[in-house]
């Protein structure tokens, strides 16, 4: 081989990477979307779920205060108060905590129930849900201005459980009913299901993220302005 041909493919222009490396994002960005909108009608349904049953538990506190104090108690029983109190004054260490939290219960009540038992994870933390809405209910005034600012963490947190339990439903459908989801056996369906879940499960990380800072300084910034002012 020639100098001039070695010196031509050395100075030839290099392909830009930008393509392959845009790749990955966009297909992170874009799946989700196409598993919720072939599966449209399901995704709407477990949101009713959802902040129905959120909703309910806040009426039912206001209705029934003993089921709020209830709440409360296991709150302070179980250190979860205590725990809140500790980290108030360092937002970020704060934010830090829920994200966690909200990562294991995620994990704990909605994915694993469902690798085990098709659509567990529905049932298990439907119920939750509904606690969770006895506890915020808004039954002092102090509560009622907290939850101003924290209504937006009830729907960014809870748009997150949503998505996972709506992938436990995909997940559930695909195990028991293969076919849904274009395969011909029930470990077919489950490994198909459980891909979807999978990019599910990833799209609920930006939501826990962002609700997790929200909460922590909303509730650290936010709440005691918002008393001295409507109070």
């Amino acid at each position: 081989m020639s100098r001039k041909t070695i010196a031509t493919k050395d100075q030839s222009p290099q392909q830009p990477l930008t393509p392959s490396v845009k790749h990955p994002l966009r297909r992170f960005l874009r799946k989700p979307f196409q598993i919720i909108g072939t599966n449209f009608r399901a995704y709407l349904t477990i949101n009713a779920i959802v902040y129905g049953l959120v909703i309910i538990g806040l009426v039912a506190a206001m209705v029934f205060p003993n089921l709020n104090a209830t709440q409360v108690a296991i709150q302070e029983d179980n250190g979860t108060a205590d725990l809140v109190r500790s980290l108030f004054n360092n937002p970020w260490l704060f934010a830090l905590t829920i994200l966690g939290v909200n990562l294991t219960t995620g994990t704990l009540w909605i994915v694993l129930p469902s690798l085990i038992v098709p659509f567990a994870g529905i049932a298990i933390f439907a119920y939750k849900t509904f606690t969770l809405g006895l506890a915020m209910a808004p039954t002092t005034k102090i509560m009622a201005v907290a939850l101003i600012p924290h209504s937006l963490t009830i729907l960014i947190e809870f748009q997150a459980y949503a998505l996972l339990m709506f992938g436990a439903y995909i997940l559930g459908r695909s195990w028991v009913r293969p076919a849904t989801i274009g395969t011909r056996n029930h470990r077919q369906g489950y490994v198909r299901g459980l891909q979807q879940l999978g990019w599910l499960s990833l799209s609920t990380l930006p939501l826990f993220i962002v609700g997790a800072i929200w909460e922590a300084f909303s509730l650290r910034y936010l709440v005691h302005p918002l008393t001295q002012w409507l109070l």
